[in-house]
């Protein structure tokens, strides 16, 4: 989730406009991962697995198996 928070605020926070997410919106997505990183009890509500699955197609653009954070099958 920490990496997710990262990679949001470099992609789009920092970006620009031009990024196709406002970076308002992506500034407070990226608060929303780095809360759940750290058990913030502000997003106890929120499905874990989904963050998950939407930190991995932020992070991997559309290619969550490539990610580190992807779990292993075996």
């Amino acid at each position: 989730m920490l990496q997710a928070a990262q990679v949001i605020r470099l992609r789009y926070v920092k970006v620009g406009p031009d990024s196709g997410l406002p970076a308002a919106v992506a500034a407070k997505l990226a608060d929303v991962f780095d809360g759940l990183s750290t058990g913030d009890p502000a997003f106890d509500q929120i499905d874990l697995n989904e963050a998950t699955a939407l930190a991995h197609r932020l992070i991997d653009n559309d290619h969550p198996e490539l990610s580190r954070l992807w779990p292993a099958v075996p």
